[in-house]
């Protein structure tokens, strides 16, 4: 009885010593939670020095820039990357008017440069730019997969373009669901095997955020807040009805690109 007795109590140490260890390992998961978002504007300030402003320049146009979206600097050599959509079409860019990024110069202004198109992914909504002039900091990209349904996520970029100007603007919130996403068809009439076997092939899984993105954000870097490296890139938010919903009754749910498509971007390039 009494050996029975023992081993009831050494197995009870044992297991709250089990329980003890899992709630220490929970305790540094949320201490490092926390540390992260008490290091978010270390993060803000340095991110500032890589995220540009998209958009046009022409000598004509009023305004002579046309900001069409948020890009970040992706890599050395000046790599640049944005969301295919928010680029001009092709007829539209010449002699008069050019594909530009504004770049911070670190007194509060903006510096004008060119920009060349090197790829472009329109089935992920991702291109691939180059900048002229002076090397940029490049943002750290996360590996494949380190985003998972409930990280701590950060994005940036200029919500609402000018209306606001042209200041950085940060939202916080989390990954509510990775899920899949399909090329979108005309309709059910236009479908046929090599359009079925294209949505198979063209589907792909994107960041679903727990948080609100405008007109503007769309090419922005989503940030992991505790690793500081980004883990996808803006893309479309979800609207009530009409596109002026997206500003009159944001629904809150927005959605990333994976930054596994920015990495096979780059390395097509290289």
């Amino acid at each position: 009885m009494k050996k029975a007795i023992v081993l009831v109590v050494v197995a009870t140490i044992v297991g709250l010593a089990g329980q003890c260890h899992a709630v220490a390992a929970d305790l540094n998961v949320f201490a490092e939670q926390e540390n992260a978002l008490h290091d978010l504007p270390g993060l803000i300030q340095r991110a500032k020095k890589s995220v540009l402003l998209v958009g046009t320049y022409g000598e004509t146009d009023s305004p002579r820039f046309l900001f069409r979206g948020t890009g970040f600097v992706a890599a050395t050599n000046n790599l640049i990357v944005t969301n295919a959509h928010v680029l001009p079409d092709v007829a539209d860019i010449g002699a008069s008017r050019r594909l530009v990024v504004q770049v911070p110069s670190g007194d509060g202004r903006w510096a004008l440069r060119e920009v060349a198109i090197l790829q472009l992914d329109r089935e992920r909504d991702l291109a691939l730019l180059r900048v002229d002039g002076a090397a940029l900091p490049p943002l750290v990209l996360a590996l494949d997969g380190e985003a998972q349904e409930g990280t701590s996520i950060a994005f940036m970029g200029f919500p609402i373009g000018g209306a606001l100007g042209f200041s950085f603007v940060t939202h916080r919130g989390i990954v509510s669901s990775i899920a899949p996403i399909a090329l979108p068809q005309v309709g059910a009439q236009v479908l046929s095997e090599k359009s079925i076997r294209k949505i198979r092939e063209g589907s792909f899984n994107i960041l679903q955020l727990d948080a609100t993105a405008y007109p503007g954000n769309s090419g922005g870097p989503v940030f992991d807040v505790v690793s500081g490296k980004v883990v996808g890139v803006i893309n479309m938010v979800l609207t009530k009805g009409s596109r002026e919903s997206a500003l009159t009754s944001p629904s809150g749910i927005s959605y990333a690109i994976p930054i596994e498509f920015v990495r096979r971007l780059i390395t097509a390039e290289r």
